[in-house]
């Protein structure tokens, strides 16, 4: 076991409380290329850090943890001065052993994913959109690299790279295509820049997970990175329901059921291509999602006209079969609707053309509009809590603030009475 190397300066709490607040840590040589640092915060408290110097002469760093000045060590967290040594001796270890290729120096961010894909199918988690980031974007560019080998550099270069990349469409298997139009998109900076933290984040999810099982000595090339800020802020969009109406009898009979059973439900796309008739309970008007996003089940209340629709949808059919299939009997498949959406919001006249997952906005924005708790939507959507309610419909509840400020506004009576009213229903000539 190493000694344990001593310095009056840090060795105890109250020594420490005499060094300057600084940036630059206050650094003990421990071993050839090898240091401890303890980084005065100006609000009292401090943290240590070690760096190991590699034979090219750049340096590497290890955040440890936070020094025991205002809270007792307690060896993981909170670490005295000893602790820190031991802890920056781990680090230091694996970093002479990446540089010899042995132990878990050898992991490649590949083995990472692989660790990361396999756990996410264990826990019932979303897998499938996962695997399309890290085969599309990740493997690519950091596959190969030993994960001691990931820079801070390497990966912010990479996650502003993403958000100047055109966005990908479909294409043949091994082709790579780009929506050379994406360009001509409202909003089309933000929605790069958001999409690249979408995929930085399946990034740090696979690479903490690793950390936190000891797989990786530090964390710290990736938790330097951070995501685009004010870049989640869009406009939920939702269609009102005449709006809806139009839209439905825009469809294809057999797609006009999925778009109807969307409205009805707020369910995904893919959570309604998979229902079958023993899913619905006419008696107590719910639907039973078994495979949700989050992996958890769930029950969808219908209202009473969503029951007669599904009552109507599983007429002749035995409890095993799909409830929706396509018009030829095959179940519907991953990108099925895109097209024929697409299409039916041409006829409609609903532009810019939505996605799937519009419906599932527009069921939750009308159930705030007529007062509905936020809780309760929540529960229907299936969220653990209220916080991505609170961000997309809160605004659209009837609330205080509101209903003062129109009560209390004086009216100018500025503005001429006209009998112009707007046409919400116009058809073609």
């Amino acid at each position: 076991m190493a000694r344990t190397v001593k310095d009056k300066r840090l060795d105890t709490r109250t020594a420490r409380q005499s060094l300057k607040a600084q940036r630059e840590p206050h650094w003990k040589n421990i071993d050839r290329g090898f240091h401890i640092g303890y980084r005065k915060h100006k609000d009292g408290g401090g943290s240590w850090i070690a760096r190991v110097r590699s034979e090219e002469g750049k340096y590497q760093f290890c955040q440890l943890g936070k020094a025991d000045d205002i809270q007792d060590a307690d060896g993981m967290a909170v670490l005295d001065f000893s602790q820190a040594q031991a802890k920056g001796r781990q680090w230091f270890e694996e970093s002479k052993k990446s540089e010899l290729g042995i132990g878990n120096a050898k992991l490649t961010v590949n083995d990472i994913l692989d660790d990361y894909l396999e756990y996410l199918r264990m826990h019932g988690k979303s897998a499938e959109r996962a695997k399309y980031s890290i085969e599309a974007y990740l493997r690519p560019e950091f596959g190969h690299l030993l994960v001691t080998k990931l820079t801070s550099k390497k990966i912010s270069d990479w996650h502003r790279g993403l958000a100047q990349e055109k966005p990908r469409q479909r294409s043949k298997h091994g082709e790579i295509s780009n929506n050379e139009d994406a360009k001509k998109q409202s909003d089309y900076a933000r929605k790069r820049k958001s999409s690249a933290n979408r995929i930085l984040t399946i990034l740090k999810a696979a690479l903490n997970r690793a950390y936190q099982e000891g797989k990786v000595a530090s964390d710290d090339a990736w938790r330097r990175v951070k995501p685009f800020r004010n870049v989640e802020n869009a406009k939920i969009r939702f269609l009102m329901p005449n709006e809806v109406q139009r839209l439905v009898n825009a469809c294809d009979p057999d797609f006009r059921k999925m778009v109807l059973a969307g409205y009805f439900t707020a369910c995904r796309y893919g959570e309604l291509t998979k229902l079958h008739v023993s899913d619905f309970n006419p008696e107590n008007g719910t639907l039973f999602i078994a495979d949700s996003k989050n992996g958890k089940p769930r029950h969808v209340t219908l209202t009473d006209e969503g029951r007669r629709f599904f009552e109507k949808a599983v007429v002749g059919k035995c409890g095993g079969e799909l409830i929706f299939t396509r018009e030829d009997g095959e179940q519907w498949g991953r990108s099925h609707q895109t097209r024929r959406l697409k299409e039916a919001c041409e006829r409609a006249r609903i532009s810019p053309a939505i996605s799937f997952h519009i419906l599932r906005h527009t069921h939750a924005s009308l159930l705030a509009q007529n007062g509905t708790p936020l809780p309760v939507i929540a529960h229907q959507l299936g969220h653990a809590d209220t916080r991505i309610c609170e961000k997309h419909y809160a605004h659209l509840t009837p609330n205080y603030v509101a209903d003062t400020i129109r009560a209390n506004f004086p009216v100018m009576g500025v503005l001429e009475d006209e009998n112009i009213v707007s046409i919400v229903n116009v058809k073609k000539r």
